[in-house]
């Protein structure tokens, strides 16, 4: 008589196939989704399981980045090599096109445009015609983000109001919307930073080196390291130091901070990142000091 023998599958093997079946459900049940792709960590994740779940075929969506217009090149080179050898689709809307034509109105020359974004985004989401936003954000990066569920419900004026939103039982997600109204999907919502550099070493993800220890100009401001950048030159009384960094998380310039560290390598991410207590926005981003900029406000007006 024949024995059958159960299959263990690992933390990793059930995240996975979560994502995968989130993803598989946007497909399915909204008519013109979208994949948020930054060349961050995270959106990588994201399009390794997308490769899972609709292979050999291409992706039942295209890609696309809204971009602030100061990120980081080694960043944006990677993004676009990356979607040209999966053959995708990417679509680039930036901040400067929405400052162009009036919608963002900075109050300052310097100031950060990274919560201007949503702005940016509504405005894709209506020339496309997009019903969802795939996104690579987690439950663990910060309160806000916790807050959120899987398939996040947005309103007409693209608005998430945290107290409307859809329950979601025994893993059933409701995607549907009417004309007008959006879905913010989050397949990794449940996954860690753990989990995600876990994820990197197992499928042998290729990354923007920027993620990697390097040497690079800072000045130290507010318990974080300000990269000295054209953007973010030296002001008269810093003292400007050459240290080993890398970053937690990449975004515009000028509010995102690296981390001092020897770690070349995803395993030595890893074990840095088994031991940290500090969030990677709690961190590393300069426009979360401010409750100005807090990620609940922003994300009410319709940031991702």
């Amino acid at each position: 008589m024949s024995t059958l023998t159960k299959q263990t599958l690992s933390h990793l093997d059930w995240l996975e196939a979560e994502a995968i079946h989130i993803l598989r459900e946007v497909a399915g049940q909204c008519a013109n989704p979208v994949l948020l792709f930054s060349g961050g960590k995270d959106s990588i994740c994201l399009l390794r399981l997308a490769e899972k779940a609709f292979r050999p075929g291409r992706f039942p969506f295209p890609l696309m980045h809204i971009d602030t217009g100061h990120n980081y090149k080694e960043v944006t080179d990677f993004r676009d090599r990356r979607a040209a050898e999966l053959g995708e689709r990417l679509i680039v809307r930036s901040v400067e096109d929405s400052m162009a034509r009036g919608t963002v109105v900075l109050k300052h020359a310097g100031e950060s445009r990274n919560k201007h974004q949503s702005v940016t985004l509504l405005e894709a989401i209506e020339e496309f015609g997009f019903d969802a936003c795939i996104g690579g954000a987690r439950r663990d990066e910060e309160k806000a983000r916790a807050k959120e569920r899987i398939m996040s419900f947005r309103d007409e004026f693209g608005q998430w109001d945290p107290k409307n939103q859809r329950p979601e039982l025994w893993n059933l997600y409701n995607a549907r919307s009417h004309k007008g109204e959006n879905i913010r999907a989050f397949p990794i919502s449940n996954w860690t930073e753990l989990d995600v550099w876990q994820y990197i070493q197992r499928e042998q993800l290729e990354l923007p080196s920027i993620y990697f220890a390097h040497t690079r100009p800072v000045v130290r401001k507010n318990g974080l390291l300000q990269p000295v950048t054209e953007l973010t030159p030296a002001k008269d009384g810093d003292v400007v130091e050459d240290v080993r960094v890398r970053f937690r998380t990449v975004g515009d310039i000028t509010c995102t901070a690296p981390v001092e560290s020897d770690a070349d390598t995803v395993e030595k991410i890893l074990a840095e990142t088994a031991t940290t207590t500090i969030t990677e926005r709690g961190a590393t981003r300069m426009d979360d000091q401010t409750s100005e900029a807090s990620m609940e406000q922003r994300k009410k007006e319709g940031y991702f």
